[in-house]
């Protein structure tokens, strides 16, 4: 098994070299041990071994590393503003050697490799197909976890709180367009560079409920009620719309009822 309480420590003094009275560090370093929750609870849920349960946590933990040095040479977290934080997590760890200073006694056989893989690709609008099983299934546990607790950050957080100094990049359109919807009856992820106004954002981050491949992950967003909170946030008529819209498209995916 591995060493939790080691593990929090070597994350913990590396974040400390980061600002942690900013909000927005804080969160990160907060989204950082619910996302590892989450991952863990998803792999008992999967009813993988005591290893794998270790493994899936361990990748909680890793999974955002590069969010604090993007926030530190860039003063952003959006990534088309300055870096694919997953390739900068997955180089500070694995290129320039901190997992080295992780315990990973215990972890089962090919972890490096799986974890740098998982690592690079959790925040990619799609996993490639020549992934191999296990591999694959690691990848979509941490992107599931992943989501599960953005959809925490989005109904909990003010857009003004999370777009930051970006804010001036999105509209206030009313609506979503036909391209957004689109993909909402594809049942498919939003691309970023589709996202132009404050309610195009919402629906990128409700979209992302298409991805959840796991059913264990959508039972446990279901029993959160973030998602739902988000659904129900229309400000306008055709918003109200367009969101029971997508409940609907989601629920028709998942193949039961928010």
């Amino acid at each position: 098994m591995i060493d939790h309480i080691e593990t929090i420590s070597v994350f913990q003094n590396y974040t400390k070299d980061y600002n942690e009275a900013l909000k927005d560090i804080d969160r990160k370093i907060l989204h950082t041990f619910r996302v590892a929750k989450n991952a863990q609870t998803i792999a008992e849920g999967l009813r993988l071994g005591s290893d794998d349960i270790d493994l899936a946590w361990f990748l909680g933990i890793l999974h955002d590393t590069g969010r604090f040095e993007q926030e530190r040479r860039y003063g952003t977290f959006v990534d088309s503003l300055s870096v694919d934080h997953a390739e900068l997590g997955a180089d500070i760890l694995f290129v320039d050697g901190l997992i080295d200073r992780y315990p990973t006694q215990g972890l089962p056989e090919g972890w490096r490799a799986l974890c740098e893989t998982a690592v690079r690709l959790h925040n990619k609008l799609a996993l490639p197909s020549d992934l191999d099983p296990r591999t694959r299934l690691f990848c979509q546990l941490i992107r599931d976890a992943d989501k599960t607790d953005i959809f925490r950050v989005i109904a909990t957080t003010p857009f003004e709180d999370i777009a930051g100094a970006g804010r001036s990049r999105f509209t206030d359109e009313p609506e979503a367009g036909k391209e957004l919807m689109d993909c909402v009856y594809a049942h498919q992820c939003v691309p970023r560079k589709l996202v132009k106004s404050v309610f195009d954002n919402t629906i990128l981050y409700c979209c992302m409920a298409f991805d959840l491949e796991l059913e264990v992950t959508r039972t446990i967003v279901k029993d959160q009620g973030y998602l739902l909170q988000i659904l129900q946030n229309g400000q306008n008529v055709k918003q109200i719309e367009q969101l029971r819209v997508i409940r609907e498209e989601i629920e028709k995916a998942w193949g039961f009822s928010l």
